[in-house]
């Protein structure tokens, strides 16, 4: 099962063409996507099982955003002239699935844990890494395991960074490197929570940026921790 984020191609390809007219747009989002499927993943066009996901209104995460409002810094931003006529182009000739009251990338980690090793992610967005699976990125045509340690640690390593693109608040100086070197004596998820409680000062704000950061992996889930000893 192919799993495609395709709020990454309305933009992608959407300011790719933005000083050409709708038509144009949407004949290159259609070309991008059978290259996509065909040259890149080697999956038949007609025959291949595969899902493109939008976000659409609504967002739970919103309502558990305290220490900065949620995606704040987004608001008032250009955006492609064609964003929407390519939205609405996915949904009528691609069936992709709108999502209501979670991101994509919700539904997109939904269907990867209910399908397994029998899915791949494909995106740009490295939220996905947190997820156990198969990941594609178009960019670098690069396909890639995550093991389920990998992603905990990557996900306990974003809770530190908070995620600058979302207004997530993270600790100012902590990136991907130092957020590594905190964690890498960490052996269990309570190690991991532990740590983080103790970098950033609280339980509240673990439980914030955890409940801000985590990509459900099923419907209505929201995040909090659980002792595995």
């Amino acid at each position: 099962m192919i799993l495609i984020d395709a709020d990454i191609l309305a933009y992608r390809i959407g300011w790719s063409c933005n000083s050409e007219d709708e038509s144009t747009a949407v004949r290159t989002l259609d070309g991008f996507i059978i290259d996509l499927l065909t040259i890149h993943l080697g999956a038949d066009e007609e025959d291949s099982e595969y899902v493109l996901y939008l976000t659409g209104r609504g967002n739970f995460r919103k309502e558990y955003a305290v220490t900065a409002e949620y995606k704040a810094n987004r608001k008032g931003k250009e955006k492609p002239v064609h964003v929407q006529a390519l939205r609405d182009h996915m949904i009528a000739k691609w069936a992709a699935v709108v999502t209501k009251g979670e991101e994509a990338d919700d539904a997109i980690a939904i269907a990867a844990t209910k399908y397994g090793d029998k899915a791949i992610m494909v995106s740009l967005d490295k939220d996905f890494d947190q997820i156990e699976g198969w990941h594609y990125n178009f960019v670098k045509r690069s396909k890639y395991y995550v093991t389920k340690e990998e992603g905990l640690n990557f996900f306990y390593r974003q809770i530190l960074m908070g995620d600058r693109i979302d207004n997530i608040i993270g600790i100012h100086g902590i990136g991907e490197k130092k957020s590594a070197k905190l964690l890498e004596d960490c052996k269990t998820e309570k190690d991991y929570y532990d740590k983080c409680v103790e970098m950033l000062g609280s339980e509240e704000r673990v439980l914030e940026n955890g409940r801000l950061l985590w990509l459900r992996r099923y419907e209505g889930q929201i995040w909090s921790f659980t002792s595995e000893e």
